[in-house]
């Protein structure tokens, strides 16, 4: 089968793609023929090794292995392993699939939904990491309530357009921070207000909102405090800086909670586990036709190393997806 790997970790030309053996599934998995993966830092973070320090983590050894990219999958059921009763060739799924940028992949039956009938396989691919993504920072991080004013920066991309819808149903007023370029899709997934910053300076503490989702973690936390009320909380999706070997680390694990020691003000990382019981929580909301996943644009599976350059860009609208 034709599958994305890589040999070394590096910039999207160490991207190749090459004729690798079937995988099967062992007791308790499934395999299924792809037909989208979604791309997001998850999968940038294992392409290039970055930050360096997480390469003690099990997932960046893979790399070594020839094992496939991707992990964000819609797709079709091929075959069934030993204990799995509940699902059969023929159906349709989504979830986190190790290796989904290949045209087989191999998922724990757990980390698997049946696809919504509502969604396309583009969709589908587009919601698993970052709904879950968006869905802890709203419920478990910021922990938003009925009449609570939200900020979400970054509200543009993949996990941004989501956390906008996923606010909007916890009953929040939500504003939504990104270029101009973006402020109808913005508005389009339900933004109460839009902020351009290229134009406008949130963070002057002319307005403030007792929760923020910050996913482009581009900011310092200081700025963003003003932008605060002074018992809310800074939900950290991910983070840039640091430089190449600890990347967002400090800001994420460091920095937010030793400045919510020093004030009434909370900062804290959201660190997606990526549980059975939230993906279905988020498919919930996906049935219900509360949230639908936006996706920006798409590429063919030969083009995988063009959609991680698209992504390092950073100005992708909705989820970067590749179609298999």
């Amino acid at each position: 089968m034709k599958a994305i790997v890589q040999d070394t970790f590096g910039s999207a030309d160490v991207l190749e793609l090459r004729d690798i053996p079937e995988p099967a599934p062992g007791p308790g998995e499934v395999r299924i023929r792809v037909r989208a993966a979604g791309i997001g830092p998850d999968v940038w973070h294992l392409m290039t090794g970055k930050p360096k320090l997480a390469r003690l983590m099990p997932e960046f050894k893979r790399v070594w292995k020839g094992h496939p990219r991707g992990r964000d999958a819609a797709g079709i059921v091929e075959s069934v392993g030993e204990g799995v009763t509940d699902l059969a060739p023929g159906d349709e799924v989504m979830g986190i699939v190790e290796g989904s940028l290949a045209d087989l992949a191999v998922g724990a039956r757990a980390t698997l939904l049946r696809k919504p009938a509502r969604l396309s396989f583009e969709q589908a691919a587009a919601a698993p990491i970052s709904g879950i993504t968006a869905l802890m920072a709203i419920r478990d991080v910021a922990k938003v309530q009925p009449g609570q004013r939200v900020l979400v920066v970054g509200a543009g991309g993949g996990v941004g357009t989501l956390a906008v819808q996923i606010a909007k149903t916890y009953g929040a007023e939500v504003t939504g921070v990104a270029s101009g370029a973006k402020r109808d899709l913005v508005r389009s997934v339900g933004a109460d207000d839009f902020i351009d910053y290229t134009r406008e300076d949130f963070t002057d503490g002319k307005r403030r909102w007792d929760a923020i989702i910050d996913t482009a973690g581009r900011r310092p936390l200081h700025r963003l405090r003003r932008a605060l009320t002074p018992k809310g909380v800074v939900a950290i999706v991910g983070g840039d800086g640091g430089g190449d070997w600890t990347g967002g680390f400090f800001r994420q694990v460091l920095r937010g909670p030793v400045l919510s020691l020093f004030s009434g003000q909370s900062f804290r990382p959201v660190m997606s586990a990526e549980k059975p019981a939230d993906l279905q929580a988020l498919l919930e909301l996906l049935e219900a036709g509360k949230v639908t996943p936006v996706v920006g644009r798409t590429f063919a599976l030969p083009e995988a190393a063009d959609a991680l350059r698209y992504l390092e860009e950073g100005h992708a609208a909705g989820k970067v997806v590749v179609t298999v």
